[in-house]
């Protein structure tokens, strides 16, 4: 009767005895994040081990909830990455004359007002975001925003911090919203609500499905942002 009444209450607060905690790199392994990216395509500037590096300062990313919930985050993680990097070739922005500097928030362009293109994973983008950034890793990035293209722990950690701290990314999946309020958060000014899927929110879908497909889990529902 009592093993019935634990049994219950882990139920009771999401857990189940027959799902494993894990952590990102017993999800993705070496293997796996090189059959995502392989080799002869993706920059050898981001390396399978910094990433590890990186998620290590985030201990709950890709940690959170059961298992088939911490595989269906890192497959959206990962399938954002594809499209922000084209299967991480870029470590900068190709266009990098766009301007991303916003002072209404009182926040300047001290490195130029073109300074603040994408960089990394996720391509980190605007002053702003660069300046959180940077406070939270104890560091000047607005000064020196190059600084997340020039080190890979700290250009991944740029993209975790960004999933983890800066977007609801991290809960759109843990909660369930779905894989559509990632693209919503990493890009849905350009990529969303406008009736129909655009070119790259598709792009984002299908790559989502495929790691999904690769870790054996189903990818849920929601996962457009028309």
């Amino acid at each position: 009767m009592a093993l019935v009444m634990i049994m219950f209450m882990l139920c009771l607060l999401g857990f189940s005895l027959f799902s494993t905690l894990a952590s990102p790199s017993s999800i993705i392994t070496e293997p796996v994040f090189r059959k995502f990216f392989p080799s002869n395509i993706a920059n050898p500037f981001y390396t399978y081990n910094d990433f590890i590096a990186a998620t290590k300062y985030y201990p709950t990313f890709g940690s959170t909830g059961s298992l088939d919930v911490q595989k269906r985050e890192l497959a959206a993680y990962f399938a954002n990455v594809k499209q922000e990097t084209g299967t991480l070739q870029y470590i900068r922005e190709i266009n990098r004359n766009n301007v991303y500097c916003d002072t209404s928030r009182g926040i300047p362009c001290p490195a130029g007002t073109k300074a603040y293109y994408g960089r990394g994973p996720l391509q980190l983008t605007w002053n702003y975001n660069y300046d959180a950034a940077g406070k939270a890793f104890n560091m000047n990035l607005l000064q020196n925003p190059d600084q997340v293209a020039q080190n890979g722990v700290l250009s991944w950690r740029s993209s975790v911090w960004f999933w983890m701290q800066n977007s609801n990314c991290h809960t759109a999946i843990t909660q369930n919203q779905g894989f559509g309020a990632t693209i919503r958060a990493i890009n849905g000014g350009q990529e969303c609500g406008k009736g129909s899927e655009t070119q790259p929110a598709q792009n984002r879908i299908n790559y989502y499905k495929d790691f999904c497909s690769q870790l054996g889990v189903s990818p849920g529902g929601n996962l457009g942002c028309a």
